[in-house]
């Protein structure tokens, strides 16, 4: 399984609460970019799932929109995911070949790093809007092949 890791793009820093953060101007332009490089390079994911908070179905939204596909609320993907909590969810997914799933920092950078045996505090950084991509011959910590990170910038 191929598992795509997109964080959210640019979202507002003030809200009446941190679930109803919407995304910028900026940040909608970004989650577009990221739709229009993910159908031009053939990245069409069987699942798209998105944390509940607003800039991350709007970024999925956005995502799902330009790849044909309807992303799936899912809570577990809110701020808070740990590897314990991703690894079991993926394994439940059924036989896919790839998952795109939207969500949060520092959740995603702290998985990532995991999933690859990266060294703590010393593994990846998951940008605004960026997408990385982990082969997972496995569902299983240190299992991981790191594929390709890009910022959201070079696409």
């Amino acid at each position: 399984m191929t598992v795509y890791f997109l964080r959210h793009a640019d979202a507002e820093n003030m809200a009446a609460s941190d679930f109803e953060r919407n995304l910028t101007p900026k940040g909608l332009e970004q989650a577009a970019k990221v739709g229009r490089f993910c159908k031009a390079h053939g990245l069409v994911p069987d699942k798209i799932l998105t944390s509940p908070l607003n800039r991350a179905r709007q970024t999925a939204d956005i995502i799902g929109k330009a790849l044909g596909a309807e992303p799936v609320v899912q809570g577990w993907l809110a701020c808070g995911m740990g590897i314990e909590t991703l690894l079991k969810e993926l394994a439940e997914q059924g036989e896919v070949e790839s998952i795109l799933v939207v969500g949060h920092e520092p959740d995603f950078s702290s998985v990532i790093s995991e999933l690859i045996g990266a060294s703590e505090g010393g593994g990846v950084l998951v940008t605004k809007a960026s997408l990385t991509a982990i082969r997972c011959p496995w569902i299983g910590s240190d299992s991981g092949q790191l594929k390709f990170s890009i910022p959201v910038r070079l696409m």
